[in-house]
């Protein structure tokens, strides 16, 4: 994948670091799954698809709520990785893999779409009225953020400065508390109805946020093995010399619910 106004154009792949996110990406904490709850959505027997689902992180962590869902995303590996790991549970999940693009089923068929952490990489001019035509009447549109807050920090401050010393394209970086994007063409559609933002702090030991970073997508998804040997080696000296085994990271989590109008 490569767009124009993400990294400079510098393409990447979500496929070559599927398993350090399927393991060290598992990250949301509980405030963030209630969050979802309390809005009284992806939960019993609700039919829900959720875009962009990677290793299906969303799918399987809300899968004890009741909801019947399917996760897509363009990447095969990240596919792979969801079905491997909602096996190894027991859950009865469908992963497809196919773009957000080339959504293609029936009217009315789902209750609520989840996207989570990847609304910037799909074409809203061709997303918009797909959603809207497969969503039931009244039907939700969830859009779901989490970021680290560098500034607030140290950490994720020291680790933000080290993927940009190997990757000076990477375009991520510097985030701060605000109301997660809605492309505007989703408007003519839905009708926003609630966005919040709140603050979570995130407990890591020194290898998960390690393998939280390594997953980013200036990282695995971007570096080559040069730039990742050099990252790897200068982020885990870092970390040895600047964290306790244990920490928290300050982050935040921002999400918007809209309506489908129909």
């Amino acid at each position: 994948m490569h767009f124009s106004d993400i990294d400079n154009g510098k393409p990447f792949d979500w496929g070559n670091t599927s398993k350090d996110y399927a393991k060290y990406r598992d990250v949301y904490p509980a405030e963030f799954y209630q969050s979802i709850i309390d809005l009284g959505l992806c939960k019993d027997g609700q039919k829900v698809l959720d875009i962009g689902t990677g290793t299906g992180v969303l799918p399987r962590n809300m899968y004890q709520y009741g909801a019947q869902w399917i996760g897509t995303d363009i990447s095969n590996n990240q596919i792979e990785q969801a079905k491997l790991l909602a096996a190894e549970k027991g859950m009865d999940i469908e992963f497809y893999t196919f773009p957000a693009e080339e959504v293609n089923y029936k009217d009315n068929t789902f209750d609520v779409i989840t996207v989570c952490q990847c609304i910037w990489y799909l074409d809203a001019r061709v997303i918009a009225g797909k959603f809207a035509q497969v969503l039931k009447p009244g039907g939700k549109l969830l859009i779901l953020y989490m970021g680290w807050l560098p500034y607030e920090d140290a950490i994720a401050g020291k680790s933000e400065e080290i993927i940009l010393k190997h990757n000076p394209s990477w375009s991520s970086y510097g985030d701060t508390v605000h109301p997660v994007f809605i492309p505007d063409e989703l408007r003519m559609n839905f009708e926003v109805i609630l966005q919040k933002e709140y603050r979570v702090d995130v407990l890591f030991t020194r290898e998960s946020w390690h393998g939280r970073m390594r997953a980013c997508r200036g990282v695995g998804a971007a570096m080559n093995q040069q730039q990742l040997s050099a990252w790897n080696e200068e982020h885990k000296k870092m970390l040895i010399e600047n964290a306790p085994e244990e920490f928290l990271v300050k982050h935040y989590v921002s999400m918007a619910e809209l309506q489908v109008m129909k």
